[in-house]
């Protein structure tokens, strides 16, 4: 396994581990889910961003250097 596909699927982990968090803060309910619901919302997205540029600069490299 080469170390950018190694990259990506750590990338893609992490955004379902807090796709995972927040939907069992929504689930759990409560005053947790009422404190942390948007912030883990915020995470996901930060995290989705970053992994759609990891994918996209892979894509780049994989296109020049392949």
């Amino acid at each position: 396994m080469s170390i950018d596909q190694i990259i990506l699927i750590v990338a893609l982990l992490i955004v379902a581990a807090i796709l995972g968090w927040g939907v069992m803060t929504m689930a759990r309910g409560g005053d947790y889910n009422v404190k942390n619901s948007n912030r883990i919302m915020r995470y996901r997205i930060i995290f989705q961003a970053l992994a759609l540029i990891i994918i996209l600069g892979l894509m780049w490299y994989r296109k020049t250097n392949g």
